[in-house]
């Protein structure tokens, strides 16, 4: 991929997940020249700058000479090194390596073409530094973690490379690299900016775009292993009420369910005279999700082509200002209203296992089990879901609405947008795990019929069968849930749904695949 101004989720997956190699355009290159050059005339000059020759936060009205300020980029990284708690994921370090180039690469920064260079070196090589997960408010970005990027770039700290964590400097002569030694503004420019909390929003977007159509298969499968109304869900009801998100979940559910032999058998009335809103009102509970993960992805677009330094160098004019592009508060905002979203879409998937095991409202077994008393069935299942939902709702607490002023009040309001980054990745992966346990849970039902279900449902109904047998008498079934686990989280569940279902004209296909190879860094939910 060439580094220029435009990033797409898309190319952020392939480079991160799938990784594709970066190198920088033509054009970038002469963008950051071109600020490069700002920088160097304010070194040669008097004027004080804030970040090229004084000192930061507090420190902003000390001036620092021409002299001594290699050590003070030196003195800003190896202080700022101070993060704690577990290493964040590799591939979480290999977004934080490629936005922060991004951001750079718009030439608006100040630094030399190397330290850019130096990123996409590490990148290129899967070689990642050790970053701990903790100790950024999100204020002046992600201080804390981004410090502890630069600080491989300068030798220090430790790297994960070729499976192994190494001091960084031994990676770095293995690679046929030396240790950057950082000029005026680099340093400042590598740790100011938002890219923890964008990384761990991308990978978290990209996988919640599968989830969602994933969790819209469960409720078909649901409504049909019910014998639900297909009828909410036609153009015309959802018609009188727009919103697009519940306009594209209801073609969805329509797409899954086309050619259905088990809504007609119904029809002449069953008894009900309406269902549960978990089914019924699907398309308006997951389409709000949809429309969250759409405003989500145009955060991230402005985001990517967006400069979170601090200050700003303006090569057209030679200026340079100090604002509050870094401020984490865009995407702390917009996390925490994912945090919520999919935290709905993983309440109301629970809510439809208990509408299949439990006799009194399926008619169907207790329990999905056809030896109730001897046998629990998938009794147990849907505790585990619960357990899930109910601790999504503390993680969905908004991070954003928490400030704790730093820098002795001069960063007096924060973001705390890394803590709900982080609160956004567990609660994906609970949710991944609830509407796994959801489809197990219709797979079972589904057996209980004699007709054949939609075409997206039969599907997926058949291609589980191939992963996970029927469960008759009580057997240690963990395994099997944790496999289909891996198929809702790699999107090959969806995608075998959405073969039969892209035959009619009612279903999009906009879910992205993960790249082959990918692992899922989820797995222990």
């Amino acid at each position: 991929m060439i580094l220029d101004r435009d990033l797409t989720l898309q190319q952020f997956i392939a480079v991160v997940r799938g990784g594709e190699g970066v190198q920088l355009s033509d054009a970038a290159r002469a963008r950051i020249r071109r600020a490069r050059a700002v920088v160097e005339r304010i070194v040669d000059g008097d004027e004080a700058v804030y970040g090229v020759n004084t000192g930061f936060g507090k420190f902003e009205n000390v001036r620092i000479s021409r002299d001594q300020l290699e050590q003070l980029q030196y003195n800003l990284i190896v202080s700022h090194a101070i993060g704690v708690g577990e290493a964040l994921p590799a591939e979480v370090v290999r977004g934080m390596l490629l936005l922060r180039a991004q951001s750079l690469a718009l030439g608006h920064s100040g630094v030399r073409e190397e330290v850019v260079e130096r990123l996409l070196a590490l990148l290129n090589a899967h070689a990642h530094p050790v970053i701990p997960a903790q100790g950024s408010v999100g204020a002046s970005g992600d201080l804390a973690p981004l410090a502890h990027l630069a600080l491989a770039l300068i030798g220090l700290g430790e790297i994960e490379y070729e499976d192994e964590v190494r001091p960084a400097g031994d990676v770095l002569g293995a690679l046929g690299l030396t240790p950057l030694t950082l000029q005026a503004k680099e340093g400042l420019a590598l740790i100011n900016g938002t890219q923890l909390m964008g990384s761990l929003l991308s990978l978290a977007l990209h996988d919640a775009w599968t989830l969602l159509g994933t969790a819209n298969l469960a409720a078909a499968m649901t409504v049909e292993a019910r014998y639900g109304s297909h009828r909410p869900f036609s153009a015309e009801v959802v018609g009188l009420r727009p919103h697009p998100g519940a306009v594209e979940v209801a073609a969805e559910l329509r797409a899954f369910l086309h050619a259905s032999e088990i809504a007609p058998s119904h029809l002449t009335g069953d008894g009900k005279v309406q269902d549960p809103y978990s089914l019924r009102a699907a398309p308006q509970i997951h389409g709000a999700t949809h429309d969250a993960l759409t405003q989500a992805g145009r955060v991230l677009a402005t985001e990517y082509a967006s400069v979170t330094d601090n200050p700003l160098i303006f090569p057209e004019t030679g200026e340079v200002v100090s604002g509050g592009n870094f401020h984490g508060q865009p995407l702390a905002v917009t996390i925490d209203a994912l945090k919520v979203a999919l935290s709905e879409l993983g309440s109301v998937s629970e809510r439809r296992t208990e509408q299949l095991l439990n006799p009194a409202l399926s008619g169907l077994p207790a329990f999905l089990t056809p030896q109730g008393g001897l046998n629990s069935g998938l009794m147990i299942a849907q505790y585990t879901a619960a357990a899930l939902a109910s601790e999504n709702k503390v993680l969905a607490h908004p991070a954003s609405v928490d400030s704790i002023p730093t820098s002795a009040n001069q960063e007096d309001h924060v973001s705390m947008g890394a803590h709900g980054a982080q609160q956004l990745r567990q609660i994906l992966g609970h949710v991944q795990t609830i509407v796994s346990i959801e489809l197990l849970c219709a797979a079972q039902a589904l057996d209980f019929q004699h007709l054949r279900a939609g075409r997206g449902v039969q599907a997926a109904h058949e291609h589980i069968r191939t992963l996970v047998p029927t469960l008759g008498a009580d057997r240690y079934y963990r395994p099997d849930l944790l496999r289909l686990r891996e198929e809702v989280v790699g999107g090959r569940l969806l995608r075998v749904a959405l073969g039969p279902a892209l035959e009619t004209d009612a279903s999009p296909s906009k879910y992205p695949e993960r790249p082959a190879g990918e692992q899922d860094t989820n797995s222990r939910h």
